[in-house]
């Protein structure tokens, strides 16, 4: 996250059709003022804007420390006037808003946990990290990247080794991440006099060509083995288990020996 995208709340203003959190400080019978949770700043909700249906008290649709997702109408920099309105916010764009927001201070406080940790101020933290991961994927996206497939999400953008492990560490003990497990099962045979050690090899060049990916074999019975892949998604799984089972085989054959693999129902 950049230096600004933080600092809102210190020196930001909205724009005119921005959606925004505010909470309700004070309701009145024209309307209510309410605080702009992500810039130090307040704004009014007249009456007109809070429904399209005829309201006798404002209170039965709005009241104090209520949590709104209110559309900018005006913003007067020089007056300092933010006009707002919460009849022309969708229940779409209220979700969608609700979701952006929760996330944006989840990588923050992911973010505040990984400076905590490595021992670096906030700043530090937001320059070295923060502002790396929010140009790629988002700050929360890139937490949550980092999550399900491991430190090669933050070495591969230049991230030092040992901050990166800092990161993994944090993202993996503070998101869950829902893995779906499928399983296959690969055939091998190698005739040659290191069929063992041809095997072995088959199945480590397969499993390090997916760096990051969560993979496990085991043996069922020679010649038969099970390979099992977590993924956060049943094509993704279905991608890897594939590659890996494909991968397996073709070493094999190339060293010599045959095989062939199919996935298990």
């Amino acid at each position: 996250m950049d230096q600004n995208s933080m600092n809102k709340q210190e020196e930001g203003w909205p724009e005119y059709g921005d959606l925004v959190i505010a909470t309700v400080n004070s309701v009145m019978d024209y309307g209510a003022y309410a605080n702009l949770d992500e810039y130090n700043r307040r704004g009014f909700l007249h009456i007109s804007e809070i429904s399209s249906a005829r309201i006798r008290n404002v209170r039965d649709f709005v009241r104090e420390n209520q949590k709104l997702v209110l559309k900018v109408l005006r913003v007067d920099r020089e007056k300092g006037h933010i006009d707002l309105s919460l009849r022309r916010v969708n229940k779409r764009e209220r979700i969608e808003k609700v979701k952006t927001w929760k996330e944006d201070r989840k990588g923050v406080a992911l973010l505040f946990a990984v400076a905590e940790k490595a021992g670096l101020t906030k700043e530090e933290a937001n320059q070295q990290i923060g502002a790396v991961l929010e140009e790629k994927y988002g700050l929360y996206a890139g937490f949550e990247k980092v999550a399900k497939e491991g430190v090669s999400v933050v070495t591969e953008l230049g991230i030092p080794e040992n901050l990166a492990q800092v990161i993994v560490q944090v993202a993996e003990e503070r998101i869950k991440v829902k893995l779906v497990k499928i399983r296959g099962v690969i055939e091998v045979r190698c005739p040659q006099r290191n069929g063992v050690k041809c095997i072995q090899d088959a199945f480590n060049k397969a499993k390090s060509s997916q760096k990051g990916s969560k993979i496990e074999f085991a043996v069922i019975a020679a010649p038969k083995y099970r390979v099992e892949v977590s993924a956060d998604n049943w094509k993704r799984a279905e991608d890897l288990l594939e590659k890996i089972g494909e991968k397996v085989v073709a070493n094999v054959v190339q060293a010599g020996g045959q095989g062939n693999f199919k996935r298990e129902k």
